[in-house]
């Protein structure tokens, strides 16, 4: 899908970024999810922002993808709404997670949020592909900040071949992997995510190589294999766009528990 021109600033790399003093600090957000259980521990208030750089073939979000769209919701609307599921989350040992979209695309945004977050003790979740990571001065301060106020990142992993990564998200991993060794070198938590789709992402030798990477990291607490399903090709249908993995099907249990094998071979677990 072609990339729109955004009014949104860009640094230096090309990536778009949320600067204070240039956009309001309310969130584009594309939706919320009130229950979610599978993305951090507990229950968890997901909230899905509004903007994403990556194109990837098996998006079950597709809609979110457009920057500068989407909802506008302040840190206030959010911090009052999730007051009301308090009692649930509190109770499950869960928090707030948000993901996307690409929820690094709106720093100061984010940042504001958890730090409301940490005032009233709620754990703290980011969800990111870290396809907009930058070395840039204005990046690395911004997320420097974040990171005071993020308990844990859940980072997907789309591919670790670059050559592949471009075919299958229309860029490249080296931001990504930067964000990985990045997030190993400043001790933050995370739990590795890679969407196992048959042909595309179960390569043995590249499953071996994203093992032997994620051997690397001294911060991973989890590592997760998600099976390829086709719940969002209806949101492909309704944006008009044809769906690039029609025909492939989810992969069985047995091709799943092979690829946790191959991609935690190295692992060694944070404590």
């Amino acid at each position: 899908m072609q990339r729109k021109n955004h009014p949104l600033p860009q640094d230096e790399d090309g990536f778009f970024l949320q600067r204070k003093g240039l956009i309001m600090m309310n969130g584009n957000i594309h939706s919320i999810e009130t229950f979610g259980t599978v993305d951090g521990p507990g229950i968890r208030y997901v909230i899905f922002t509004q903007g994403c750089l990556l194109r990837c073939q098996f998006c079950h979000n597709a809609d979110t993808w457009e920057i500068g769209s989407g909802k506008q919701m302040s840190v206030s609307d959010i911090m009052n709404e999730l007051s009301t599921y308090m009692p649930f989350i509190e109770a499950s040992g869960g928090g707030i997670t948000v993901s996307g979209g690409e929820p690094l695309l709106q720093l100061p945004f984010l940042t504001e949020l958890f730090k409301e977050c940490k005032k009233k003790g709620i754990h703290t979740t980011i969800d990111s592909s870290g396809g907009c990571y930058s070395t840039t001065p204005m990046f690395q301060e911004q997320l420097k900040e974040l990171l005071q106020y993020t308990d844990l990142i859940l980072l997907d992993l789309k591919h670790i071949n670059r050559k592949k990564h471009i075919k299958l998200t229309g860029l490249p991993n080296d931001h990504i992997l930067a964000f990985a060794t990045y997030l190993s070198e400043h001790n933050i938590p995370v739990w590795i995510r890679h969407v196992l789709v048959p042909g595309v992402t179960d390569d043995f030798e590249d499953l071996q190589q994203m093992g032997e990477f994620i051997g690397t990291l001294k911060n991973v607490q989890k590592v997760e294999i998600l099976p390829y399903h086709m719940l969002g090709v209806y949101k492909w249908e309704a944006l008009g766009m044809e769906y690039p993995l029609k025909g492939i099907v989810p992969p069985s249990e047995e091709k799943v528990e092979e690829a946790y094998k191959l991609i935690t071979k190295e692992w060694v677990k944070m404590a």
